[in-house]
C-alpha cells in the first residue's frame, strides 16, 4: 500500500512545496522475532527563492530536507535525515549555471538507462525520487537546436570528477554525445545496473531519440577503466493507442557486458 501528496504553495519571490508518502507491507513469511508488518513514512519539505533580472535574467535558489522513516512494527529500523537539494542556480536566454546539492540526468531512456549516471532512481520506490550530487553545472544555449553542458563533481572522498555532453536536434530526430572522466578508486555502481566499478575510468555515450508514427530511442554507453570495459545498451519505442484520450504502450530493453583484463 503507497501513499503520496503533494502540497505547493507560492509568493511573489518565493514558493514552499513538499511531497508527503507512507506505505506499508505485510507478509506471513518472516524470521523469528520479527513483525509481520513494515510500514514507511517520509516527507521532504522545499523552499525556493527566486528573483527575476532585466533582460530575461533569473536568480533562484533550493533548499529541501528528506525525513524518511522506517518501521517493523513500532520498532524503527532506518532513519533518514538529511539535505535532499541545496543549490544556487543563474540562467538567461543562453546560459544555465548551477552550483550545489542538485539533479543531474539526461538521456531519453526511461525506465532501463544506460545513462543513468549520477542518480539513484529506484524502480521499486513509487517516490520518483535521486539523491543528488555535489556538483557544478553549465549549460550553454548557442541555437535553438544545440546544447552543450559541463560539468564538475565533488564526491564524498573529496574527489573531482569532470564531464560534458553535446545535445543536437535535426529533422530526423535528437542526438546525444556524452564524456565523463572519474579519478576516484572507491567502489561504486553504475547507475540502476549492479555493475561495480572500483577504478579511475572514462565513460563515453551516444544517444538518440525519434518521434513519428512511433516513438524509439537508443543510448549506448562503455566504460573504460585499466582493467575493465563494461558496456551498456538500451533501446525502446512506444505508440499511444487510439483509445479514448490515448493510452501509451512502451518496451524498453537492457543488456550489460562486462569484460576483464586477465
Amino acid at each position: 500500500v503507497y501513499f503520496s501528496l503533494n502540497i505547493t504553495l507560492y509568493a511573489q519571490s518565493f514558493s514552499t512545496k513538499g511531497q508527503f508518502w507512507t506505505s506499508g507491507l505485510t507478509s506471513n513469511d518472516i524470521p523469528s522475532g520479527q513483525s509481520s508488518l513494515e510500514s514507511n513514512i517520509g516527507y521532504i519539505p522545499t523552499f525556493s527563492l527566486f528573483r527575476e533580472l532585466d533582460n530575461n535574467r533569473l536568480l533562484d535558489m533550493e533548499l529541501s530536507c528528506r525525513l524518511d522513516r522506517m518501521y517493523s512494527g513500532d520498532s524503527l529500523i532506518n532513519n533518514i535525515e538529511n539535505f535532499h537539494r541545496y543549490w544556487v542556480r543563474y540562467s538567461s536566454d543562453k546560459l544555465e549555471v548551477r552550483l550545489g546539492l542538485q539533479k543531474i540526468i539526461f538521456g531519453p531512456g526511461q525506465v532501463l538507462s544506460s545513462l543513468s549516471w549520477f542518480d539513484t532512481f529506484d524502480l521499486t520506490n513509487p517516490t520518483g525520487q535521486t539523491d543528488g550530487v555535489e556538483a557544478f553545472r553549465l549549460r550553454w544555449f548557442p541555437s535553438n537546436s544545440l546544447s552543450i553542458w559541463s560539468w564538475t563533481i565533488l564526491d564524498e572522498y573529496n574527489f573531482l570528477s569532470f564531464g560534458g555532453r553535446a545535445e543536437i536536434s535535426s529533422n530526423i530526430g535528437e542526438w546525444g554525445v556524452s564524456v565523463y572522466h572519474d579519478p576516484s578508486d572507491s567502489l561504486q555502481t553504475i547507475g540502476q545496473t549492479s555493475a561495480l566499478i572500483g577504478q579511475a575510468h572514462n565513460r563515453f555515450a551516444v544517444d538518440f531519440r525519434y518521434d513519428g508514427f512511433i516513438g524509439f530511442w537508443n543510448e549506448s554507453t562503455v566504460i573504460l577503466a585499466s582493467e575493465s570495459e563494461i558496456g551498456l545498451f538500451t533501446v525502446g519505442a512506444d505508440y499511444t493507442l487510439p483509445i479514448a484520450s490515448g493510452i501509451l504502450v512502451m518496451a524498453e530493453y537492457m543488456s550489460i557486458s562486462n569484460k576483464f583484463d586477465s
